[in-house]
């Protein structure tokens, strides 16, 4: 099946790109800049042979039709992670972007067309355990407000009878991210730097996991559905040990109540207005990690026939990539291989 494709430069879309190959589908990617699709499927042994390059933008709505023209499913996997402090013209990018895609492949008829969410729309969440009918949040960081905005668009979409499958992944980690952002880029200024054991969690979920996941879901005659799929939730603190069991080396810790987190991560956001600067923790961010709940896999997990692979596999593998990537020193790396 040839499956439309945005996000094939980042994290989530390339390793879809490898797994709906892997599939048996023929992806075809809409890219600004070929070359670095390229570069980035390359790393995950893709070919660019194997696919269909469309160079376009996804705010542009004439090439977003042209190449879906042809396709049967689409996956839309393209979006902008403003939580750590980047991401330019959130609403733009997130609602913008799936109006023109997932509008548009529903438009065509493309069953299904899978829209890749994420968790924080429902954080902060009203119940201890995220599941796919709790309630959407209000957030107040643009990154929040412009995801729900594109979930109340796509839902409503489903509501019409569209045969649109929302998938809401958790921290999505895992080998080869082409840009350092979100969780990843926090786990590395957490080793390097310091650790922040606030109360809460975070939700881990590894990318080829998730990957496979948006491949199985192309499967035509479904209807509307919505999965999540979280992950591993790890408190901080066992997040930390985990690192430390996996390379040996101790994490420099600092317990900090909620509240100094969040005032920290205002504090931070003002300072980079003067100065610019990395280092990930933002107001939005604090947030996001004392306020985060588990989440309930299992309907996805069941449907789509699936088992997640161990975090510390997970963790493994992304301390040993960071290494190899440069982002993390030696001391850093998981002695061991993963099995």
């Amino acid at each position: 099946m040839r499956v439309f494709v945005t996000g094939a430069t980042g994290f989530v879309g390339s390793h879809a790109v490898a797994a709906l190959l892997d599939a048996g589908h023929t992806p075809r990617l809409l890219v600004r800049d070929p070359a670095k699709a390229a570069r980035v499927l390359a790393a995950l042994g893709v070919d660019t042979g194997s696919v269909e390059l469309a160079t376009g933008d996804m705010l542009d709505g004439n090439a977003v039709a042209a190449a879906l023209d042809g396709c049967r499913a689409a996956i839309h996997a393209a979006a902008s992670v403003g939580v750590t402090g980047g991401g330019g013209d959130l609403v733009e990018i997130n609602v913008t972007g799936t109006r023109n895609v997932v509008g548009g492949a529903v438009a065509r008829g493309l069953d299904p067309v899978v829209h890749v969410s994420t968790i924080a729309v429902f954080v902060p969440p009203r119940d201890p355990v995220i599941t796919a009918d709790g309630p959407l949040a209000s957030p107040r960081n643009a990154y929040g407000r412009s995801k729900v905005a594109a979930e109340r668009y796509v839902r409503g979409l489903q509501d019409e009878g569209a045969p649109v499958t929302i998938v809401y992944p958790g921290g999505v980690v895992g080998p080869h991210q082409p840009v350092l952002d979100s969780l990843m880029e926090g786990l590395v200024a957490a080793l390097r730097l310091v650790w922040p054991l606030p109360r809460g969690g975070v939700s881990v979920i590894d990318v080829r996991d998730l990957a496979e996941a948006l491949a199985r879901c192309v499967v035509p005659g479904q209807g509307a559905r919505r999965w999540v799929l979280g992950g591993h939730h790890l408190t901080w603190r066992r997040y930390a040990d985990l690192c430390e069991e996996l390379t040996g080396a101790k994490v420099r810790r600092l317990p900090v109540p909620g509240a100094a987190l969040l005032a920290a991560g205002v504090l931070l956001d003002a300072a980079k207005r003067v100065r610019s600067f990395d280092y990930p923790l933002t107001r939005d961010a604090a947030e996001f990690m004392i306020r985060l709940t588990p989440t309930d896999d299992r309907p996805a997990l069941d449907a789509l026939g699936m088992k997640l692979r161990p975090v510390e596999e997970t963790l493994a593998d992304s301390l040993r990539w960071l290494g190899e990537a440069g982002h993390l020193d030696a001391e850093r790396v998981p002695f061991t291989r993963s099995t």
